[in-house]
């Protein structure tokens, strides 16, 4: 029985379209196809002619997933059915099987596509560090919280509904952090001093408690103070690999800046 709470229709922007289809479409086609949603009540009429039917199938399996990341954030996986995710994607049930087999299908193919985005989020920030580990680890940590803080569906499904899903979300997750664990322990080893005692237990227990951190706030919904842990976190991360005075450091100089953006 689908749900009887009230849900916003999904609506995907251009820049989110391109990122997700990727450069297969010029951008007036997209922006096209995107005009047509508008006009119908945000789902595509009935015998679309005008547009590629591949770019349709695309923006279709796109919307599907954005209504399948609302749907699981807002009433939870588990009360999640297919009828939620194709009422707020604007999509037939036909189209809905089109794409994949069942919610579990939908749902891990929405934890994948937003670990991949979160991926590239946070080493394209990490590079503007430099070699220096702790710039590193702040633009890694900023691109993260931005993106928890930007995207509340995405982050909530991902941080907190994949653990109430299937073993197969459960490992995906387990995964993506274990991921990020070894990303931390190879730029600590790469880039720090040589004689430290730190092992890639360390990275996968700091990986953990900044997840655990996540998963609290965002099952409190406070998404707003996302960004503003920012000093906390880095203090959390560089205290075991650099000691109590650098993680003071860390934490100040980025308790100031945290700050001056509030202001």
């Amino acid at each position: 029985m689908s749900s009887t709470a009230p849900f916003h229709r999904i609506q995907l922007t251009q820049e989110t379209l391109l990122t997700a289809i990727g450069d297969d479409w010029p951008p007036e086609q997209v922006e096209a196809a995107l005009e047509l949603l508008a006009n119908s009540s945000g789902k595509f009429p009935s015998g679309v002619r005008r547009l590629p039917s591949d770019l349709v199938r695309a923006i279709q399996r796109e919307r599907l997933i954005v209504a399948m990341l609302n749907a699981a954030a807002e009433l939870g996986y588990l009360e999640t059915n297919v009828q939620d995710v194709i009422d707020r994607a604007g999509v037939s049930r036909p189209t809905f099987y089109e794409h994949f087999s069942n919610k579990e299908d939908c749902f891990l193919a929405a934890f994948d596509t937003s670990a991949e985005r979160l991926r590239k989020k946070v080493d394209s920030a990490a590079c503007k560090g430099g070699e220096v580990w702790r710039d590193r680890v702040r633009f890694s940590l900023e691109a993260l919280l931005r993106f928890a803080s930007r995207e509340p569906d995405t982050a909530r499904t991902m941080v907190v509904e994949a653990r109430a899903a299937s073993a197969a979300a459960v490992r995906r997750r387990v995964e993506l952090m274990d991921q990020f664990a070894t990303c931390l322990e190879s730029q600590a080893r790469e880039l720090l001093p040589s004689d430290r005692s730190q092992t890639a237990t360390t990275a996968s227990g700091i990986v953990g408690g900044v997840e655990s951190l996540l998963y609290s706030r965002l099952c409190k919904q406070e998404y707003d103070q996302l960004e503003s842990l920012l000093p906390s976190l880095m203090y959390f991360v560089v205290l075991p690999y650099e000691g109590h005075e650098a993680a003071g450091e860390a934490f100040a100089v980025n308790e100031i800046q945290s700050t001056k953006i509030g202001h």
